[in-house]
């Protein structure tokens, strides 16, 4: 089992229902989000311009600059490939924050401790979907085991050629995106 998500970009349009659902689902504060909408645009040429929206958060990567990096050993990988913190651990030094290429990671000034996107683990081990997953009216993203060829996500990965932002970087993100 490796836990992952496929986000159509061509679907979303930027209503940042899923943003309000993980903060929901966390407990987070309004101006605290692991998962983030941004605008990307104008792209292209005139007068063939176009934009479109894209969230991210963590990526859950095979090979994650924050796991590598964390001194305490508080970042490590599941079994089931998502990347998670043990709080006990994190003494709040922020390595991880300034390695991670996506911005993903935060510190909550109230513990100390740095957090991120738990890809919803204690929803997945009840065999319900992420909230942003569940949450998304217009249905752009999927989460599902990357392990299994014949999955829902795996088929879509495949069948729209889709791929994880930034994969020169060689993080191996968990995450992959339909491009528009």
């Amino acid at each position: 089992m490796h836990w992952g998500m496929l986000i159509d970009l061509r679907k979303c349009v930027g209503c940042y229902a899923c943003t309000v659902a993980c903060q929901n689902e966390n407990n987070l504060p309004i101006d605290l989000k692991y998962n983030k909408l941004k605008k990307v645009g104008p792209v292209g040429e005139y007068p063939n311009l176009t934009s479109y929206n894209i969230t991210t958060a963590c990526m859950h990567c095979a090979e994650a600059p924050c796991v590598e990096g964390c001194p305490t050993g508080a970042s490590y990988y599941r079994e089931d490939g998502i990347v998670a913190v043990d709080q006990e651990k994190c003494v709040g030094c922020m390595f991880c924050m300034i390695v991670c290429p996506y911005d993903a990671r935060h510190l909550n000034e109230q513990t100390g401790v740095v957090e991120k996107c738990t890809m919803c683990v204690t929803r997945l081990e009840e065999g319900r979907v992420t909230r942003c997953v569940e949450t998304c009216q217009l249905q752009a993203r999927v989460v599902g085991d990357l392990d299994e060829p014949d999955s829902e996500i795996v088929k879509q990965i495949r069948k729209h050629n889709a791929k994880p932002l930034h994969e020169h970087l060689g993080t191996k993100p968990s995450v992959y995106y339909i491009m528009p």
